[in-house]
């Protein structure tokens, strides 16, 4: 009976390596996703200023079109002054999305950050109960074990 108990408690203790494996394997996973979209956030961080870079060359470029244009006397001045208020509002469009995605990433790391704490909680809960569940197992053993006796001395 000795030997099973023991066996028990081994076998408790590699259940809680598996946890403790499976808890950084975990990790390791989150942390690896973690990197990649902060990767794929900077790529699109680098585009979004690639577009307001070109969009405000774009702006300076038709505003230089546009003086030219008043100096002429051209039927198109309308059009040209109506796609330039669309590039302008584009512009602000595009610098109110900059702004949006930069408050929903902190939202997202604050976010992952928690989720991280609570992962942490449980893991250790989890090893709190391993621990609960295997001095339970041999106080249970050792109490079957001295009633054993008293039921029959002679073993």
């Amino acid at each position: 009976m000795k030997n099973q108990g023991s066996t028990v408690g081994h076998g408790g203790r590699l259940s809680t390596d598996m946890d403790d494996e499976l808890s950084r394997l975990a990790i390791t996973s989150f942390q690896a996703r973690e990197e990649e979209i902060e990767r794929k956030k900077m790529e699109v961080r680098e585009k979004v200023e690639f577009q307001l870079g070109r969009a405000e060359e774009e702006t300076r470029r038709l505003a230089q079109v546009w003086e030219e244009l008043e100096v002429l006397t051209d039927p198109t001045r309308k059009e040209v002054a109506i796609v330039r208020k669309k590039i302008d509002m584009a512009n602000r469009e595009l610098k109110s999305l900059g702004q949006s995605c930069q408050k929903k990433e902190k939202e997202y790391k604050e976010a992952l950050e928690a989720f991280h704490e609570k992962n942490t909680e449980k893991a250790q809960l989890t090893t709190t109960l391993m621990e609960l569940v295997n001095e339970s197992e041999k106080l249970r053993m050792k109490k079957l074990q001295e009633l054993s006796k008293i039921i029959d001395p002679q073993h």
